[in-house]
């Protein structure tokens, strides 16, 4: 089934210059970027990115972590992609993520470990519109991957 999710490439990434070797990641695999735009988070934008950690003690400095230096917001769509982009990030824990995920190669915290991915298709749905307009996101064909995917579905 094909799916968008929302990742955010978070603002450690771009302060260790390792934004692109992350987004690479993505096109590799053979998801399609339909969205993508850099931004500041702002302490309302995080606050409400964030609900469901504003009690937590440690959401003061996440707060002030995601705002400190741009991010980097983007859309990929493709056959479950929102379970694919989770596996190709891992574990939030990142000092637990396995070799060859972007936090198991690229981090050693919890909370700067370098990217956001939706946790699911509900979580994508809440997710995605709060970075992105309709009119912000892009149809495109993806050279032949289109194809690969129609084989997919006829298994």
């Amino acid at each position: 089934m094909m799916e968008k999710t929302l990742i955010i490439i978070k603002p450690d990434a771009f302060q260790r210059g390792i934004v692109g070797s992350i987004l690479a990641r993505f096109e590799h695999k053979g998801l399609k970027i339909v969205g993508m735009k850099m931004l500041k988070m702002s302490p309302e934008l995080a606050k409400e990115h964030y609900a469901h950690l504003l009690d937590k003690p440690f959401y003061p400095g996440l707060e002030k972590f995601m705002t400190s230096a741009p991010l980097l917001a983007l859309v990929a769509e493709g056959q479950e992609a929102v379970e694919v982009v989770r596996k190709i990030v891992g574990v939030t824990n990142a000092r637990k993520a396995e070799a060859g995920t972007i936090r198991g190669d690229f981090s050693m915290s919890t909370g700067r470990n370098a990217i956001h991915a939706s946790d699911s298709r509900e979580t994508a749905e809440k997710e995605l519109p709060r970075f992105f307009k309709p009119e912000e996101l892009f149809d495109y064909p993806l050279n032949n991957w289109e194809s690969i995917y129609a084989e997919d579905e006829k298994e």
